[in-house]
């Protein structure tokens, strides 16, 4: 319920900004302003995420690093919101919803099945997926599968409020350096 509340005062707070970047898009690419992807949740369970659409319409829905020359599908404000990862504030939506956390592992794709069963095997499925995460403060684009993995399970085992703040605090820190995004 704490992640519900937080996120209903965060989403009410950042209205405008809502605003701004839908704008953006919508005079840009005109609608959706959001895209909606099919991720993993709680116990490999799925649900559709929230996200800013940061790629034209029509782009093939596979992960970005799958597409050839992905920057000719980018939007203009799309380069912009994915840098300092204005894209994932929707995400806000899917915690209100309770399908996700401010702090977990970040939810797979729906067609990432080496992530997935990795993260079976570890345990890490049991935890619900989280805005952002112990793998997303220690490499996020730069790190395997596997190392995501490991980080994701070392948060399992010592899960604590002084290491959710450590990882939110750390978030704000990569976001505004903009470290480890790839693309």
């Amino acid at each position: 319920m704490f992640n519900r509340i937080i996120a209903l005062i965060v989403l009410l707070f950042l209205i405008p900004v809502f605003l701004i970047v839908a704008s953006a898009i919508f005079i840009e690419d005109g609608f959706p302003v959001f895209f909606i992807q099919k991720r993993v949740g709680l116990n490999s369970t799925f649900f559709n995420i929230y996200k800013f659409r940061s790629m034209k319409n029509n782009t093939p829905n596979i992960p970005t690093h799958h597409l050839i020359n992905p920057a000719k599908y980018l939007l203009k404000i799309g380069a912009f919101i994915r840098k300092t990862s204005l894209d994932e504030l929707p995400n806000l939506i899917n915690i209100l919803k309770g399908e996700m956390v401010f702090v977990g592992p970040r939810p797979a794709l729906y067609n990432q099945d080496d992530l997935m069963v990795l993260r079976i095997a570890a345990g890490v499925d049991k935890l619900k997926p989280g805005l952002t995460g112990w793998a997303q403060v220690n490499g996020r684009d730069e790190i395997s599968v596997e190392e995501k993995v490991e980080y994701d399970r070392q948060y399992m085992l010592n899960r604590s409020f002084r290491l959710d703040f450590i990882i939110v605090i750390r978030t704000f820190t990569n976001v505004i350096l903009k470290k480890g995004i790839s693309h």
